[in-house]
């Protein structure tokens, strides 16, 4: 037998890979095309991969080369590998840092646009998606390069500064990607430094990876660092990652993140873990406006307005501060003011924290030119071996629509239709037999409809959090569930995002938004941080069978599939026997 036909990976012209699931090689083969491949649809026996130019582009920004890319395929491939993939891989690679963004000669202003290729720059200079922002200069056709070898300068055009971030999102448009040497303003200096040890006498450092993710976003603070993207699961400690990148830096810095719990979990680990002290932190939201030397906003402050007419009156906090670094916490939300703002101030050092690159608006390749390309990412499965974050086991609960809600279904939009599989009232039945196998454990509950939320709260007689309830109270509830004195939350999509629940066991998505592979990354990343007695975690999703929700579903889980979770379906008798089990099942895992 030819030992190809074991392998479990072929590889087809069109540049997808189709990857056979439980075999031995499975997981390697994954974990192996993971980094240059991006997943497409992951039903139960075959994943369906791409090679696109913005996976091979940020693989190479990453430092793997074309040579490692093709070895993959050939090592895991069942058959010959077709050579035009081969050939495009390389070509995609050769294209990243081909044209290179520098600073202009001394004693001229702005940058230039420089390649070895005089016809690649004849290109940019014709394009209409780049000639607005480059010009001609007169080129040197053997000028000596003031090393005395005889090298020549190569050819160049002018770009004007304030075009930095546009001239790079429309080179990634034109297929050619550049490497950004422009380097950065300074900052205003800033000495932090990180804390030997914690409040409590704890021992406090980076740990391994988060070491190498910081390093790499650095890199010895030399013109091809200090702008990028770090990828780690939730729960990996990417907050850390940030406040590394801080003190690598020593200037200061500027944290956008996703809302006001957020802000305040960024000031605790700011003081708790670096020497910065209260008068060193300010937060810049509705309720207070303080500039100081790290400075920590949201999103939405910044984007708020109070018609659509207006300008967005706080934006301007971008450009104030004399800011050497900005943190962009889950930069896969960032929205559209925010990315054409950055696109203003690419002179300034540009951190990008996620958990996935996945946005749902297609926008991956405006994260990847105005924040810069992925320069780190660990596997969710890595990270779960090593037991930096909890062992979880996701399941899908298929749920039948009773009979008068499958005859308002048929004779609706899409719309509606969706709105009644997520509300479908055996989801409460289901809900209730879950939480009997988890008693006294810390349970989350989290959905996407308001009237549902507060009718599963009524039901529960637990709390409920909603983006309308009181900061302080919010607080109060997050605080009652941490201790174990309320151990049953409901939150709105509130929770998506900054709850740190370190106690958290178990999380039951009753309804989500549409097919957001993001959403479903982010709410199990709410149950993902080590457990304190080692136990694992467990995510449960509650979907209508045989609606659009079941469809959705599977495209949610595309994003987590990737990362090697597995979901175990069950349907209405299976779960009767599953809620039945000894609920210590998840503490020895």
């Amino acid at each position: 037998m030819d030992p190809r036909s074991e392998r479990p990976l072929i590889v087809q012209s069109d540049r997808s890979l189709l990857l056979e699931v439980g075999g031995p090689a499975y997981a390697a083969c994954r974990d192996a095309v993971a980094p240059f491949a991006e997943l497409v649809k992951s039903p139960e026996y075959v994943h369906t991969y791409r090679i696109s130019p913005l996976s091979v582009w940020n693989a190479a920004a990453s430092g793997m080369d074309a040579d490692e890319m093709v070895d993959v395929l050939q090592r895991f491939s069942r058959f010959d590998l077709p050579s035009n993939v081969v050939r495009d891989i390389r070509d995609l690679h050769g294209r990243y840092g081909r044209l290179r963004l520098v600073k202009a000669p001394e004693g001229q202003e702005g940058l230039r646009l420089e390649a070895d290729d005089e016809v690649l720059l004849d290109q940019v200079l014709a394009s209409p998606l780049t000639r607005d922002y480059v010009s001609a200069v007169e080129a040197s056709d053997a000028a000596p390069d003031g090393a005395g070898n005889g090298a020549t300068i190569p050819r160049s055009l002018a770009v004007t500064t304030g075009h930095r971030g546009e001239l790079k999102r429309s080179l990634v448009r034109l297929g050619w990607p550049v490497d950004d040497l422009a380097g950065y303003v300074d900052g205003a200096p800033l000495a932090i430094r990180l804390a030997d040890e914690l409040p409590g006498g704890r021992p406090f450092g980076l740990r391994g990876y988060q070491h190498e993710a910081v390093e790499r976003f650095h890199r010895d603070g030399s013109l091809s660092g200090g702008s990028g993207v770090v990828v780690l699961p939730c729960g990996a400690g990417k907050t850390v990652v940030g406040l590394g990148a801080m003190s690598r830096v020593g200037r200061r810095t500027l944290v956008l993140t996703t809302s006001h719990t957020a802000v305040r979990q960024w000031h605790r680990e700011l003081v708790e873990k670096t020497n910065l002290t209260e008068e060193d932190v300010g937060e810049y939201t509705g309720e207070v406006k303080e500039i100081r030397p790290v400075t920590i906003s949201t999103y939405q402050m910044l984007t708020w307005r109070k018609r659509k007419t207006d300008e967005f009156p706080h934006l301007d906090l971008l450009c104030q501060g004399d800011w050497g670094l900005i943190v962009y916490d889950e930069v896969h939300l960032l929205p559209a003011p925010v990315f054409r703002m950055t696109a203003d101030i690419q002179a300034t050092r540009r951190l990008g924290l996620t958990a996935t690159l996945v946005r749902e608006d297609g926008h991956e390749e405006d994260v990847f030119s105005l924040i810069g390309p992925k320069r780190y990412e660990l596997p969710w499965k890595v990270l779960e071996r090593e037991g930096w974050i909890a062992e979880a086991r996701c399941v899908e609960v298929r749920l039948a629509l009773e009979p008068e809600d499958r005859k308002r279904y048929a004779l609706v939009d899409r719309r509606a239709q969706f709105r009644i599989a997520a509300e479908n009232p055996r989801k409460h039945e289901a809900l209730e037999r879950l939480l009997s196998r988890y008693v006294g454990e810390r349970v989350l509950i989290i959905g996407q409809y308001l009237d549902q939320l507060q009718k599963v709260a009524r039901q529960l007689d637990v709390p409920l959090i909603t983006g309308r309830t009181p900061r302080e109270e919010r607080i109060e509830r997050y605080a009652a569930f941490a201790s174990g004195e309320a151990p049953v939350l409901v939150v709105s999509k509130v929770g998506n995002f900054a709850i740190d629940l370190p106690e958290a066991r178990v999380i039951v998505q009753i309804s989500g938004t549409f097919g957001s592979r993001q959403e479903e990354a982010q709410r199990l990343g709410r149950v993902l941080r080590p457990k304190a007695d080692g136990g694992g975690a467990w995510f449960y999703t509650l979907v209508s069978e045989e609606t659009l929700e079941q469809d959705f579903a599977q495209h949610r889980q595309l994003f987590l599939t990737e990362q090697g979770y597995a979901y175990q379906i069950l349907g209405d008798e299976e779960l009767v026997e599953h809620a039945a089990t000894a609920p210590q099942e998840a503490a020895r895992r």
